[in-house]
């Protein structure tokens, strides 16, 4: 049913709870591809004070942010090939991730998104939005949302 499988993920713990799932599906589908992918945003800081670093240099941390973004999902696909899972890894660059993610997912014949979500409700989901829920929304394929335990564990930190 599913041939290739598209796994968004930030850098973070939590967005990295899809990934048992992801190994799940990948061995009991037969699945043919599996694609990591990162969205780079252009460096933004509060104030507009970005506009102050040459366009020289914000290019160059953009770059190796895009560099960062990419030994960090060759990491993961490595921890994957381990499993005998087989997962490409893209690094998108855009001003918006939600745009690039359902982007990507449409022009590579993404038949399911699987992402991780904070599940945050209330104010804290109006402030900060979702971008699992935006995705569900905008995205032309299934999208299985894999809600992270850690919203459910206790902040030891004092």
């Amino acid at each position: 049913m599913y041939k290739h499988i598209m796994v968004p993920l930030d850098g973070s713990k939590v967005a990295e709870c899809v990934l048992p799932h992801v190994q799940a599906i990948t061995t009991g589908c037969s699945i043919n591809r599996l694609t990591l992918v990162r969205v780079i945003e252009p460096l933004k800081l509060p104030g507009g004070l970005e506009s102050r670093i040459s366009p020289k240099e914000r290019e160059k941390l953009y770059t190796d942010s895009v560099d960062v973004a990419q030994e960090y999902l060759n990491k993961i696909a490595k921890q994957l090939k381990e499993a005998d899972i087989i997962a490409e890894s893209t690094v998108l660059r855009g001003k918006d991730v939600i745009d690039e993610l359902v982007d990507f997912a449409d022009e590579n014949e993404v038949d399911l998104v699987v992402i991780a979500t904070h599940g945050r409700s209330g104010v804290g989901r109006w402030v900060w939005g979702s971008v699992a829920e935006r995705i569900l929304r905008s995205a032309s394929m299934p999208v299985l949302m894999v809600r992270s335990s850690s919203h459910f564990e206790p902040d030891t930190k004092a």
